[in-house]
């Protein structure tokens, strides 16, 4: 059951669109949100077929989980560059909420028209999904895949936190909460940028990286093709590139937004078989405000 007081966080990649076992990996996520008990899920590589009502892959979630415990939203664009066949296919992020979402907004951020590279991921359009629910803000992204592609990284979590702090109120009850896939490593420019630990173009912002606040010597990788043999036809080497961030909690009544604790999940089956590429995030977030469901 929900702690009262606290915000409990699940971030996943759960890639049902381009890795494969989708129609078994769904009820592998559906085990573990029953396992962990969230009250805000925020999922990335989520599909829709907008010429197929109900095709959208979070919905299908929401839909076999207890009737009523989810409400959600999603948002995000055409994906024709990375699928054949004339399927008109949206991709993007999924927000789950346990209380009801108020309002909801995707935001397109930068993107490169003209890369170096002809590989059609360099393309990709990236996200960030908004949504107010239960009094606070949750926002989801996916950052550019490429490895190489940091300098337009750099460019969107610079967006990110512009949109953030437009449509977050500093005053709120709870600073924002934001997950997603970030294609990054902790020691790159546009994850040090966003805890504070790095100036990029004379601006600067904190949020706090829940995993380094609860780990700081452990790496944490999500992203591990040694122990996980879905990632391993990305050839790369493990890396933890998937955050729970919460925004500066400094001086806020009662430790609001204080990390209580932050660990992996969906990193072992429960039904016989992992869940995504990805290995998840569960992060617990002290508010002592946090409504009733």
């Amino acid at each position: 059951m929900s702690e009262a007081g606290v915000l409990r966080v699940v971030q996943l990649n759960m890639g049902s669109l381009l890795e494969p076992n989708w129609d078994e990996r769904r009820f592998e996520i559906l085990a573990w949100l029953d396992r962990l008990d969230p009250d805000l899920v925020c999922l990335q590589e989520v599909w829709e077929d907008r010429a197929e009502p109900g095709s959208n892959t979070a919905g299908w979630l929401a839909e076999h989980a207890a009737p009523g415990r989810w409400h959600w939203c999603f948002g995000g664009f055409p994906i024709r560059e990375l699928i054949r066949g004339d399927r008109d296919l949206l991709f993007g992020s999924a927000i789950l909420s346990r209380w009801p979402i108020d309002r909801h907004e995707l935001v397109l951020l930068p993107v490169d028209s003209a890369p170096p590279d002809p590989h059609p991921s360099w393309r990709m359009r990236a996200e960030l999904l908004h949504a107010h629910t239960g009094g606070m803000d949750a926002f989801s992204t996916h950052l550019a895949p490429p490895p190489a592609q940091a300098y337009l990284r750099v460019r969107q979590v610079q967006a990110i936190d512009e949109a953030i702090r437009a449509r977050h109120r500093a005053d709120g009850p709870l600073p924002a909460v934001l997950c997603g896939d970030f294609n990054a490593k902790p020691p790159s420019d546009e994850m040090r940028f966003l805890c504070a630990n790095a100036v990029l173009d004379g601006h600067s912002t904190h949020y706090q990286d829940a995993w380094h606040v609860m780990h700081p010597t452990e790496p944490g990788h999500t992203l591990d093709p040694l122990t996980n043999p879905a990632a391993r036809s990305l050839n790369v080497p493990p890396q933890r590139i998937d955050y729970v961030y919460v925004g500066d909690p400094f001086m806020r009544p009662g430790g609001a937004g204080r990390i209580l604790r932050a660990d992996l999940g969906f990193h072992e089956p429960l039904t016989g078989i992992l869940a995504s590429d990805h290995y998840g995030l569960v992060v617990d977030v002290n508010w002592p405000q946090k409504p009733a469901p």
